[in-house]
């Protein structure tokens, strides 16, 4: 018991540790990739972006139209207006998919990467 107390209570001493320089700026090098960066990547970045949010967008009208279809309990212009809904969100998903189906049939009938703007160079 004796050899308990002595354990808990202990005090240890810490001997301080040499101090280091941390350097947090921009190291020789470090932004190379900025030096890459051209407008055919933004305008790629931006494509395959509003691409993205789209479907979100659609899905999520997609799933509020299905909310609001089975919470309209028998009213008919609840019932139309979800309907309506449900119906835009189909054709927006419909042309989302074409659009991006055009995308790659245009990538690999012509060889132009598209959502990373490659276009390849005549052989001289």
């Amino acid at each position: 018991m004796y050899s308990l107390f002595g354990v808990v209570f202990a005090q240890v001493t810490l001997t301080p540790r040499p101090t280091q320089i941390i350097n947090i700026g921009p190291q020789p090098g470090q932004w190379f990739v900025l030096s890459q960066f051209s407008f055919a990547a933004v305008i790629s970045a931006l494509i395959t972006l509003i691409l993205v949010i789209a479907a979100i967008v659609f899905v999520f009208m997609l799933l509020w139209g299905g909310f609001r279809y089975i919470s309209s309990s028998g009213d008919k212009a609840q019932l139309e207006q979800a309907r309506g809904t449900i119906t835009s969100a189909l054709i927006g998903l419909t042309i989302l998919f074409a659009t991006w189906a055009i995308i790659n049939l245009v990538e690999n009938f012509f060889g132009i990467s598209i959502l990373n703007l490659l276009i390849p160079t005549a052989a001289p």
